[in-house]
């Protein structure tokens, strides 16, 4: 139904008088013409034709304020008036339809915020779900890692200093190739190198050249690519330690190396046995912490409780060489058969578990009693020599010269310092030869040269009588120079003192002191 504005002046002029009727049909001419109501222009039949809903609307507004014209008893005292309260039902009307509008643009606002709302929740369940999968497989791949660990030699992460460092570096060549001279090259086999003058990219250069001129790369077939990747994690797995740190490493390794040289060893014993022998040095103090296996012991560690006291931290450099083997990206092993590599790795933890200086006097002597009749066909008798070799090299810096083998003693002493000051905190047991207020550089030295080095490489001499100059000697004017450092020392202590204050403690001669430090150690 369409109702039209005109219709509503007829129904007002049944009850109007002559002159309202005249005012009435003004606003009749009107009807078709465009009026300006409430701010807005618009033509009353397009606008009031809308709906009949609509029309309805706006006649009962009309009818509530122009009751004037539908009721008889209604006086009209002024036109103007009537005209402005026509005007501000118009504008109320227009207002409505305003209102409307809005309503309806605010609807739509409202409906496309929450199609958002509901694309966004939906988007954000997705996100959930493949976070719940990736949780999954997560858990997956501990369990199976978890799994493996148990059927192989297993190494706790958390005792590691970092996590990541078992993760081999993939960019490779990692390191730059140093093209090492004549000079380095002879250098290099000799006890005399002086290991502080390389930076650890060439140290690592020096190793791989190690492997490729004693022919062990052509040998076993192994990868140059994967024994860079293995170099490189070797060297992330040495912790930043006063001594036994990567330089430390390379130490050895290069000592064993100038010991394979100079004792002619490759024509000797089998190249499996040189690859023991070097592949155990460059592993032989994997993540050692810095706390030797006597605290271990005796703050009862992870280490030791995991390993029951026996050779913890040797047992620790083991298990960590392994897991690193483990890793295909840094095996350098993979090409060789199974029951090879069964007899490499055994070689590999014997040669490694006989750096224990709690071993150092069972190892020597089993040594002594064969030597004078050592045969080198004889495995058992290889076996114990290949031990007290890496042994010999682990504690060899006073076989280098003066210049190289001191700031070893400094980084000992450091270390061992560090050690005692925690067993002091913690209450626990302090040896003597590691307590700051009790040993100089000159009284831990002596009697390490003359009760552990010397007889060593002397009994490693009757084999190879070659190492007598090049070992033997250096160690005995070792000997002789700390000896003389001693003796300043005890003078000028007896100038410093006076004879009320000073009172001479060494009731017992120096070497019977040392002595019974040793004694005791080993």
């Amino acid at each position: 139904m369409i109702i039209k504005l005109g219709d509503h002046l007829n129904v007002c002029k049944a009850f109007c008088s002559a002159s309202e009727k005249n005012r009435l049909h003004v606003i009749k001419a009107k009807e078709n013409s465009c009026e300006r109501l409430g701010g807005i222009y618009f033509r009353p039949h397009s606008w009031l034709s809308i709906l009949g809903a609509i029309g309805l609307i706006i006649f009962s507004l009309l009818t509530s304020y122009l009751g004037w014209a539908l009721c008889p008893f209604y006086s009209l005292t002024a036109i103007g008036h009537k005209e402005e309260l026509f005007q501000n039902v118009l504008s109320q009307v227009a207002e409505q339809f305003s209102r409307a509008f809005r309503i309806n643009e605010l609807k739509a606002e409202v409906s496309n915020r929450l199609a958002m709302l509901e694309k966004r929740v939906e988007l954000e369940g997705l996100k959930v779900v493949e976070i719940e999968k990736c949780r999954s497989d997560i858990q997956k791949l501990r369990e199976e890692m978890a799994s493996r660990s148990h059927r192989s030699v297993a190494v706790n992460p958390s005792f590691l200093d970092d996590s990541k460092k078992l993760t081999p570096r993939r960019d490779v060549p990692s390191y730059p190739k140093y093209h090492l001279s004549q000079e380095t090259v002879e250098a290099l086999r000799k006890p005399t190198f002086d290991v502080w003058q390389w930076e650890p990219n060439e140290m690592l250069s020096c190793l791989e050249h190690m492997y490729h001129d004693l022919g062990l790369v052509t040998d076993f077939s192994i990868n140059p690519i994967t024994l860079k990747r293995w170099l490189l994690c070797i060297h992330d797995n040495y912790r930043n330690n006063p001594f036994h740190n990567f330089r430390h490493c390379f130490c050895v390794t290069q000592m064993m190396y100038s010991m394979i040289h100079l004792c002619r060893l490759q024509e000797k014993i089998t190249q499996m046995d040189i690859l023991v022998l070097l592949t155990a040095a460059v592993c032989h103090d994997l993540d050692h912490p810095g706390y030797n296996n006597t605290y271990q012991i005796n703050a009862r560690t992870e280490l030791a409780v995991r390993y029951n006291d026996i050779s913890p931290l040797e047992n620790h450099h083991c298990a960590v060489a392994f897991q690193i083997f483990s890793q295909p990206d840094c095996n350098i092993f993979s090409s060789i058969d199974p029951e090879t590599f069964k007899l490499i790795r055994q070689g590999t933890i014997t040669l490694i578990l006989a750096t224990d200086m709690a071993r150092h006097g069972e190892i020597v002597d089993s040594f002594k009693q064969i030597v004078d009749v050592f045969d080198f066909s004889n495995e058992e008798h290889v076996t114990c020599l290949k031990m007290v070799l890496i042994k010999c090299c682990d504690i060899s810096n006073e076989v280098r010269p003066t210049e190289v083998a001191e700031p070893w003693v400094d980084c000992l002493l450091e270390e061992y310092f560090m050690q005692s000051d925690r067993e002091k905190l913690e209450g626990l047991p302090v040896a003597p030869f590691m307590d700051r207020e009790k040993v100089t550089k000159p009284t831990a030295q002596i009697g390490f040269i003359k009760f552990v080095l010397i007889p060593m490489f002397e009994t490693v001499e009757k084999l190879f009588p070659e190492i007598e100059e090049a070992m033997v000697q250096p160690l005995r004017e070792s000997r002789d120079r700390y000896e003389e450092l001693k003796q300043i020392e005890d003078a000028t202590r007896e100038v410093r003192a006076t004879p009320e204050g000073y009172d001479p403690k060494p009731s017992r001669d120096c070497e019977t002191v040392q002595q019974t430090l040793y004694g005791n150690l080993f």
